[in-house]
């Protein structure tokens, strides 16, 4: 059996196989921990919440799901296609809650797959700085996996299964030896699609309590992020063009895949069945009223996920020459270009980061401080 090929440039992202723990208790690595990490590691109290603590959220706040909404109908395209035309008004208001309710279930299913990987992080990475950052990230995901749980509960009971595009990548990223598709595909990939997803959930959801929600979940997801681009940086400049080739195809390849997979109505057959809908001619509906076109026109907007995700790859000097046509497709290359670094919702978690500031460490010293003058 062939070793995958590991692609690593930099001594903070060395790894070995899952298996051996014996590199892990060598006596000359624990003096050689990278301080690359150190400032994301630290700040990780300043983001504490406890999605059980009702002073950071309360899951128990109603919502009438059988009359409202709970996110913007704008973004349920199927409502527009001619399947839907027969629907009652207060099935509609049912088709857009299952709709959110399918995207919770993914979103669920993704934290999970995060959780996964960032464990599966601390089997195989060498240096204890970035071994103590993926298990802090691994603690962080387990607390979305809670309240995204706890969410999906209190509005819909249970959630749906995982769609076969999102279940299958996240599966090849957790199960990935290549420290390269790990840090792509979640730390780039799906945590840009995360801050993108929640980003607009914060903008245009009706429900107040997944607004909430989302901030709160952004307020790590941004430092999520960090880690794959501290990685990026230290690691695209010094590759050799082969080696570029390779980890450019696999991330323009996984893009793909999700642009016309992740909300493929074959993902959703489920809720059209419900309803009584073909998923077939859904799709057919779909593919003559959605065009590349329309495509473009949606990623014109910042919150887009599928911009944050050109965007993020662009940043990271992932998409080059070779493969820049293909995005340039759908998005303006240049304008991405000439934007600065931020990325979609920063701006979103540090207000959330704030709030927790202010819930953390009111009328009390911070107690790193307090521990450090004991």
């Amino acid at each position: 059996m062939t070793e995958p090929r590991q692609i690593t440039k930099d001594n903070a992202y060395d790894a070995v196989s899952p298996d051996d723990f014996q590199a892990m208790m060598n006596t000359e690595r624990y003096n050689r921990r990278s301080s690359a990490f150190d400032k994301i590691i630290s700040a990780t109290h300043d983001h504490f919440w406890d999605p059980l603590d009702k002073k950071y959220i309360d899951f128990a706040e109603p919502f009438d799901l059988e009359n409202e909404m709970l996110i913007d109908p704008e973004l349920v395209p199927e409502l527009k296609l001619p399947s839907f035309e027969k629907l009652s008004e207060k099935e509609k208001v049912r088709f857009v809650n299952e709709t959110a309710r399918w995207m919770m279930s993914a979103i669920l299913h993704g934290e999970q797959g995060a959780l996964n990987l960032s464990a599966s992080l601390c089997h195989i990475l060498l240096d204890p700085g970035a071994q103590e950052y993926a298990a802090n990230q691994a603690r962080e995901e387990a607390r979305h996996v809670t309240a995204f749980a706890k969410y999906v509960q209190s509005r819909f009971g249970k959630p749906l299964p995982c769609g076969e595009t999102l279940a299958n990548l996240l599966a090849e990223m957790v199960n990935a030896k290549e420290v390269y598709k790990k840090i792509v595909g979640m730390q780039l990939l799906v945590e840009g699609l995360a801050m993108g997803t929640f980003a607009t959930f914060f903008n245009t959801a009706r429900d107040p309590l997944l607004v909430k929600l989302c901030q709160l979940a952004m307020t790590d997801e941004a430092f999520h992020h960090k880690f794959g681009k501290i990685w990026a940086d230290r690691t695209i400049p010094k590759l050799a063009p082969e080696e570029r080739d390779i980890i450019e195809d696999w991330a323009a390849n996984v893009f793909q895949t999700l642009l016309f997979n992740l909300v493929n109505p074959e993902q959703k057959k489920l809720i059209y069945a419900d309803f009584g809908l073909d998923w077939q001619k859904v799709q057919l509906e779909m593919l003559e009223a959605v065009t590349d076109e329309d495509r473009r026109e949606g990623m014109k907007d910042a919150a887009n996920i599928f911009r944050v995700l050109v965007k993020t790859l662009l940043k990271a000097g992932i998409i080059t020459d070779r493969t820049r046509s293909f995005y340039a497709t759908y998005v303006d290359m240049e304008e991405l270009k000439n934007e600065d670094d931020r990325m979609v919702g920063d701006d979103i978690a540090e207000q959330g980061i704030e709030f927790l500031k202010t819930v953390n460490f009111a009328n009390k010293k911070n107690p790193m401080q307090s521990a450090a003058a004991e």
